[in-house]
């Protein structure tokens, strides 16, 4: 299941107030680069058809089924990478499909938790 730190989060809906989306679920997005690395991508977005769908950290998250595989395990946080210097980073936090990380994400067995079919 991919997760998101609390500090993750604050950011993010922080920014969903300065920007008028307070209210929109957040969507995680990834994709294989042909070199072999993943390029992620968030923003702010309507549920469409056949999304995952589930709460953590106080958001809703939206996970097309494409990205589905690359984002199980993956953890969003929002780190100081240099003094001053504040980013958002993806890391991998479980093998995919192993077992659930602790988090406020639902936990395993929930929609869509760890294992789930969503």
């Amino acid at each position: 299941m991919f997760t998101l730190t609390p500090a993750a989060a604050t950011r993010i809906l922080d920014s969903a107030q300065q920007s008028d989306a307070v209210g929109m679920a957040l969507r995680v997005a990834a994709k294989m680069e042909e070199d072999g690395q993943i390029a992620f991508g968030i923003g702010f977005d309507d549920e469409r058809e056949h999304d995952l769908s589930y709460e953590c950290e106080g958001l809703t998250v939206l996970i097309a089924p494409p990205s589905r595989d690359l984002l199980d395990g993956m953890l969003l946080d929002f780190v100081e990478v240099e003094p001053g210097e504040w980013q958002f980073v993806f890391m991998q936090t479980q093998a995919p499909g192993g077992s659930c990380p602790p988090s406020s994400c639902g936990g395993c067995g929930s929609r869509g938790g760890c294992g789930s079919a969503n």
